[in-house]
């Protein structure tokens, strides 16, 4: 079954120094109809003013992925790090048992990112924080896996039973992916059209996706998405 929500029903804010779509419920935004998927709690496409973030907060009990399409971000935290995340790389934090981090644009350009919250799947863990650099050739025409809860090759280590996958595909590329065994399955468009299993689904779509054992992709024009698998 797959379930598509459009581009137009996303819940939009915008702050002024934040334009942000925010995928489910959220900070001030409450739909009790659209609280999570599955172990998916937050999905919030950002983008960031130059000079603008978020002060010092604190998290606890999530794994948290970041994704930066564009510009940097600035990550400081209570646990002694002090990093610039750019365009193309992935930031992983596990906030376990507490942790106060600030995020800031300091760069003279917007910034786009996407923050994706996962619940773990254990509790009391100790924080820990990771990024890594990936390239557009890394993606290209295959499912590039960046955070994981299993061995998956480069991923960065997630305590989650998800995997989160970067896609590209060129126009009239196909590619299938096996979710038999997983429970959920999200994707996310970042830019294109892509068929999956004969539904379509554009920039700004996402499709929520159940009991669909393999997935047939394929771009009708050159493509950019997220996928997360969720077991």
């Amino acid at each position: 079954m797959i379930r598509t929500i459009p581009a137009a029903s996303r819940h939009f804010q915008d702050h002024g120094w934040l334009k942000t779509f925010w995928l489910f419920s959220f900070d001030s935004y409450f739909d009790p109809e659209n609280v999570q998927f599955g172990a998916l709690r937050v999905f919030n496409d950002d983008k960031v003013s130059p000079g603008q973030g978020f002060d010092m907060h604190r998290h606890r009990e999530m794994e948290i992925i970041s994704i930066i399409l564009a510009g940097a971000i600035t990550h400081r935290d209570s646990i002694g790090n002090s990093e610039k995340v750019k365009t193309g790389e992935v930031q992983v934090m596990s906030a376990g048992t507490g942790i106060m981090h600030s995020e800031y644009n300091l760069e003279n350009k917007e910034l786009h990112l996407y923050q994706i919250w996962i619940s773990p799947n254990k509790s009391g863990l100790t924080p820990s924080y990771y990024q890594r650099g990936f390239s557009k050739a890394d993606k290209a025409n295959r499912l590039l896996p960046v955070a994981s809860g299993e061995s998956q090759g480069v991923a960065l280590f997630i305590s989650a039973n998800a995997t989160v996958y970067l896609g590209n595909l060129e126009k009239g590329k196909r590619i299938e992916h096996s979710a038999e065994g997983k429970t959920k399955c999200f994707i996310y468009m970042t830019g294109g059209n892509l068929d999956v299993n004969g539904t379509s689904i554009s920039a700004g779509d996402q499709a929520r996706i159940k009991n669909e054992d393999i997935l047939t992709l394929e771009a009708k024009v050159n493509s950019d998405f997220v996928l997360i698998d969720l077991y």
